[in-house]
């Protein structure tokens, strides 16, 4: 961004999820309808459990504003557990001291969330998960953890291979349940290695609601369009407007 620009993802709700933020580069500021007024900086976790529901927005503060800056990083959906589904909103930020860390054989490991490699990360999650960054040397080789039923690998930077495959950087291949996964660094590579167990329910998914209930999705796009979610503190001057009604 050039000086005077920056993120602008103005008010909006989710019911359903949780939210994990996590940057490479730049910072962001989060604020919430609970009064959170946070900004979060590479290496540190943002964590917002939507449940019944939240609105959120994401911006550019004004000192990073004022000069030219990058925005480098991931912000992921989590879909929560049925009886999760209207838990009470919650929003949790973890500074970047406090994520565990560990280099094995040439690949440096931080559990941004959830159990892996034996480590656990500070964020407080609902349903089994590993969510872990990776820094690995060209030539190093890295087994995902054996113990989820889904797994997948976000490859941000990097010539990496899983079977002698190889795998396009900005992709994220999904893993078969069975057997080992074991990733090959041809060339220093940066990863984001997810997964977790599936939920058994079906889920409808529209716009930024989740749930396992279509109607519990009408009755969220009603409350949005009524203004029902609240405002947030320090930025209620616009949102962003419900779009155009779409098959859930």
């Amino acid at each position: 961004y050039d000086a005077g620009h920056g993120l602008d993802v103005r008010p909006h709700p989710h019911i359903g999820l949780a939210t994990v933020t996590y940057l490479f580069e730049g910072e962001i500021m989060h604020k919430d309808t609970l009064g959170s007024d946070q900004p979060i900086r590479p290496g540190a976790v943002n964590w917002m459990t939507a449940g019944r529901g939240i609105s959120h927005s994401e911006r550019t503060g004004a000192d990073e504003r004022g000069r030219p800056h990058a925005v480098h990083g991931l912000q992921s959906w989590i879909a929560l557990p049925k009886e999760y589904e209207e838990a009470t909103p919650e929003f949790f930020h973890h500074g970047a001291a406090t994520i565990p860390e560990l280099t094995l054989r040439g690949v440096r490991l931080r559990v941004v969330a959830g159990e892996a490699y034996g480590m656990t990360a500070p964020t407080k999650i609902h349903s089994p998960l590993f969510y872990v960054e990776a820094h690995m040397d060209a030539g190093s080789t890295l087994e995902l953890p054996p113990q989820y039923r889904e797994r997948g690998a976000y490859v941000i930077s990097g010539d990496v291979r899983v079977g002698g495959d190889p795998v396009t950087p900005q992709t994220l291949p999904v893993f078969l349940p069975q057997g080992p996964v074991r990733i090959e660094a041809v060339t220093a590579a940066h990863i984001m290695l997810l997964g977790g167990d599936p939920l058994p329910e079906k889920r409808f998914i529209w716009w930024n609601f989740v749930s396992t209930s279509q109607e519990r999705i009408e009755q969220a796009k009603e409350d949005w369009a009524k203004g029902r979610f609240g405002t947030i503190p320090g930025d209620s001057l616009e949102f962003v407007p419900l779009p155009p009604d779409k098959k859930s």
